[in-house]
């Protein structure tokens, strides 16, 4: 990472050190946060990268810049970006519609009735499911841990969304087949399995393993040798625990890094949430993004293809607050829209938190995030490991703090 000063990068120093204090003070010693590690860059360089905490339970050794994190749902743009990839080659297109590579979908209906033992009843959806519904959550699927309908709980009882389903490609997309839509596609947006979709058709495609093209067309010519669905056995020392927030126990560990669930073989690769990768990875990911498609020479995604992908494609340019069925209909996102594979920022005064227009951001649900600002040219990437990210309103406090300290 090329580091500079933060007065160079247009920052005040004082007021990025307190948000090392605020971490330190208000999370971790606390005991809010296990540990925090957070990366502030401007114009490819790194402004301010600090850590907090212990790397696991059982010891004292610190988060450093060589942890290693589950990013959760953070997978999700790279998952997007490996589709646009092959949308740019012409092997696909985004108002393709779902089931011509995926042909599991194409009696799919939307639900009716039915369910908690009850046969589903469905009926026909209004409109075709297209793989821009895909990208942008808008397809009808669901996640089960929303509990909030009988798909849903059928999703849980199939176990089609476990960190480490049992099912390899073809089996999850049968599985979840099985189960019809909460909509027709384009009539609302839902956080969703969407994108683990998205991953086994960018396998069908190009003809490869997911991961396989991940490691080779994104990972690797972008130097992020650090990302990987399976955590090799000479890098799990490097791997910090997770924690979980239950209602009546409080925070307890949910995945140890010396033995983790991501530490072991996968059958089925989550392009909806399975990588670890590191903040210098990650941030290496984000500069290309900020940078038009393109890092040190290498191009991945065309300028305007990265352009198309942080504009808002929900329909009638709606917010999430507006569309939502569930989760991210909170009056915070009022304004946000929703690109191919990111939330984007269309209007800060609604959404009450500091940005700027155009803005594009996601997180995961082990409170790992990161945003990218076009407009001034910033990334910030915060890593840590409790879930769920709803716990404390942490994200929404680092913007404030981070854009208070741009001069």
């Amino acid at each position: 990472m090329d580091f500079d000063t933060p007065e160079a990068l247009g920052f005040d120093p004082d007021r990025l050190a307190r948000i090392d204090a605020f971490l330190d003070e208000r999370y971790v010693r606390a005991g809010r946060l296990p540990h925090s590690q957070i990366l502030i860059g401007r114009d490819g360089k790194v402004a301010h990268l600090t850590s907090n905490g212990r790397a696991r339970a059982a010891g004292e050794s610190p988060v450093d810049e060589s942890s290693l994190f589950r990013i959760a749902s953070m997978t999700k743009p790279v998952t997007s970006v490996a589709f646009m990839m092959l949308v740019e080659e012409g092997k696909v297109a985004l108002d393709e519609p779902v089931d011509r590579v995926l042909p599991e979908f194409r009696d799919i209906g939307v639900y009716d009735g039915g369910g908690a033992g009850v046969p589903f009843i469905s009926r026909r959806p209004s409109a075709p499911m297209r793989m821009i519904d895909l990208l942008r959550h808008t397809a009808g699927l669901t996640y089960g841990f929303q509990h909030r309908s009988n798909v849903d709980a059928h999703i849980r009882k199939a176990k089609l969304e476990t960190w480490r389903p049992d099912y390899d490609d073809d089996g999850f997309i049968a599985a979840l087949a099985q189960a019809p839509l909460e909509f027709s596609p384009g009539d609302s947006w839902n956080y969703s399995l969407a994108t683990d979709v998205l991953g086994v058709a960018v396998a069908r495609v190009s003809g490869m393993r997911f991961a396989d093209f991940l490691r080779t067309r994104i990972f690797a010519p972008l130097g992020m040798d650090d990302t990987v669905f399976v955590v090799p056995a000479d890098k799990t020392h490097r791997l910090v625990d997770c924690w979980s927030m239950q209602p009546e126990q409080g925070v307890t560990l949910f995945d140890r890094g010396e033995d983790s669930l991501w530490s072991k073989p996968a059958s089925f690769c989550s392009g909806g949430g399975g990588l670890v990768s590191s903040t210098r990875d990650y941030h290496r990911f984000c500069r290309m993004l900020l940078e038009g498609g393109a890092l040190d020479g290498t191009r991945i995604l065309g300028r305007k293809t990265i352009e198309l992908m942080t504009t808002n494609h929900l329909p009638g340019k709606a917010d999430l607050a507006s569309m939502s069925t569930s989760m991210f209909s909170e009056t915070t996102n009022a304004g946000v829209g929703f690109g191919l594979g990111f939330a984007v920022m269309q209007d800060p005064a609604r959404s009450m938190v500091h940005g700027s227009v155009g803005e594009f951001y996601w997180g995961g649900i082990f409170s790992t995030a990161f945003f990218i600002d076009p407009v001034e040219r910033l990334i910030m990437i915060f890593m840590t490991q409790l879930s769920p990210s709803s716990t404390w309103p942490i994200r929404r406090e680092l913007k404030t703090m981070i854009y208070s300290a741009l001069t």
